[in-house]
Order: C-alpha cells, then structure tokens, then sequence
C-alpha cells in the first residue's frame, strides 16, 4: 500500500515595513520544541507542529530544520516527494520557497537568501553527481488559473492546456515542456522564467502578489 509522510512545519514572517511604521505588534511567537504561541485580544493559544521556525530564522535554517534534505533523498530513492507552501497573501511563501521577489537572471539574490527550491535543487545535483552518470533530471512548471493549466516553460504566450487521464501515466497534462538540466544554474534560469511568467497583480498586502496555484516538478529517472 502507498505510504504517506506529512511532516507540517511553521515559519513566522518578521513584521513588514507597513506594519511596523503603524506601530502594529507581534502576537506570534515560537516557543521552541515544534510549539508556537498566539496571543492577541481575543485569542491566547498555542499550537504543536513538527517544527516551527520563529521570525529571525535563516533560510538556510528553514530548510536544513524542515526535512528538505530527507525529501531530496528520498526522491532520489523512489520516493514521489512533494512540498506544499500553504499560507495568507503576503505571509511570504514566495520569499520562503523562491528568495527575494526583485531577483533576475542579472541580479540573482545573495546566497544566503535563497529559497528552498533553489537549496532542493543544488542539493539535488550534488546528490545525482555523486551517483556518476546514473541519474537523469528534467523539470516542469505549471500555473493553475481559473481552472486553467498553463505551462510556464512553453515558448510563446501561455495558453490552456488539457488535463488528460490514462490507465498507464494517471493523470498527466497533454504537451506539457519537460526540460532536462545537469548545472544549477539552468535549472534557476527555468525557474526565473517561469514565474516570472506567473500572473500577478498588486493589492493592499503584497505589490506582486502570485494570483495562481503553480506547480514545479523535478523529474529523477535512472538510467539503470
């Protein structure tokens, strides 16, 4: 039978300018041992996850303490491995899973700002070079829009593409672009590309926020 492993993390955002300069406070905190703490007028709870991370944690930090590097393991082992960022707008999943908003193939961000996807990826490779030329990787990049698929690595505009299901694949997205990488500075370009393809529009909370779900895959085959 299919084994499931759902290991919930937290990470508490630091305030934002806005916030700050209106004199807002924090009312979340981390407590240590996976338990974080809400404490607001009408609210004083704490709740227990398996790890959570409080608002000065790195993003180094964020992703050895997560458990990325088991998941990056185990999908090299066979294991479908997958990461979820689940969150308000504006509570800074992008920031956690991809770094700084501003970054671009001329201005990547610092180091130590990357993200998880970014981490995931150079721990990847760095994995599949171990294991000589047995591995071969490729990735893909969706966006789901008002019940639209729409593949952010396909040349040319954007455009809908059909959700097809079949006895031998399941379900699988028809001529979705699966692009090989072997360096990690290909696979950051396609990620760039990609969402910076992404919709986006501004509102009160977030001047770029993603106005879509997206969907990145890391395909690991072995050619044994």
């Amino acid at each position: 039978s299919d084994t499931c492993v759902h290991a919930p993390t937290v990470r508490v955002r630091p305030l934002t300018c806005t916030e700050t300069r209106r004199g807002d406070q924090r009312v979340v905190h981390s407590l240590g041992d996976g338990t974080v703490h809400v404490s607001a007028a009408r609210h004083d709870v704490t709740f227990g996850f398996s790890a959570v991370f409080d608002a000065g944690a790195s993003q180094e930090a964020v992703f050895e303490g997560s458990g990325m590097r088991q998941l990056v393991e185990l999908a090299i082992d066979g294991f479908s491995c997958t990461v979820f960022a689940f969150g308000q707008t504006g509570s800074g999943k992008t920031y956690t899973l991809m770094g700084p908003l501003a970054q671009s193939e001329t201005r990547p961000a610092a180091p130590g700002l990357l993200g998880l996807m970014q981490r995931s990826f150079a721990c990847l490779l760095e994995q599949s070079q171990s294991c000589g030329s047995g591995l071969a990787l490729s990735v893909s990049y969706l966006e789901i829009y008002n019940e639209q698929v729409r593949d952010l690595l396909s040349p040319g505009p954007p455009c809908a593409l059909p959700l097809r299901w079949s006895k031998t694949r399941g379900f699988y997205v028809e001529n979705q672009l699966n692009v090989d990488f072997e360096s990690l500075e290909a696979i950051a370009d396609l990620l760039l590309q990609g969402s910076q393809r992404r919709r986006t529009s501004a509102h009160t909370l977030n001047r770029h926020s993603s106005r879509s779900h997206a969907l990145l895959t890391i395909h690991v085959r072995s050619r044994a």
